[in-house]
């Protein structure tokens, strides 16, 4: 009995495994990947970057540098917020994000965000900075709905809108 039991659970499962294996084959069969990126923290940080980053960020406390291929990576907590910003080799900053809530979005962005989702409140917001650009990508709930929407040049746009399950 056991023995059939056995038997019924392992070609079930081997049933399964075949028809989700034809079913990728017949998806086209080909996997594309990203090359890796590597990461490892690190002590040894050129004086370049490290005075761009001072420079940048005087009030910054706790940061963290990590390599990322050529790049270096640095955490820190800044004005309350969890921050990451990513600078080449030569000191110039690449990026900076800072992860925040209501409270540091700018007037502004908040009236907007307000105006076009009013019975919504504002969890998390995330402010990007890169290459001249200023972006706010927002999370929003009311209810059972989510909303992600972004602010960019005083243009307020809907990322996607989620429904949460029971």
């Amino acid at each position: 009995m056991k023995a059939q039991l056995f038997f019924r659970i392992t070609a079930s499962l081997l049933l399964l495994l075949a028809a989700r294996s034809s079913s990728l084959a017949q998806q086209g069969g080909r996997i594309d990947t990203l090359p890796p990126v590597i990461i490892t923290g690190t002590s040894v940080v050129s004086q370049k970057v490290t005075d761009s980053f001072k420079k940048d960020f005087k009030d910054a406390l706790h940061p963290r540098w990590y390599q990322m291929d050529k790049n270096y990576l640095v955490k820190f907590i800044m004005n309350e917020q969890k921050n990451n910003s990513l600078y080449d080799r030569n000191g110039y900053l690449i990026y900076h994000i800072s992860y925040g809530k209501e409270k540091h979005l700018p007037a502004d962005v908040i009236s907007q965000v307000k105006t076009g989702y009013p019975t919504y409140d504002i969890t998390t917001a995330i402010h990007v900075n890169q290459a001249n650009r200023s972006i706010w990508v927002i999370n929003l709930e009311s209810g059972k709905n989510w909303v992600l929407a972004r602010v960019e040049d005083g243009q307020l746009d809907e990322v996607e809108r989620l429904r949460k399950a029971n």
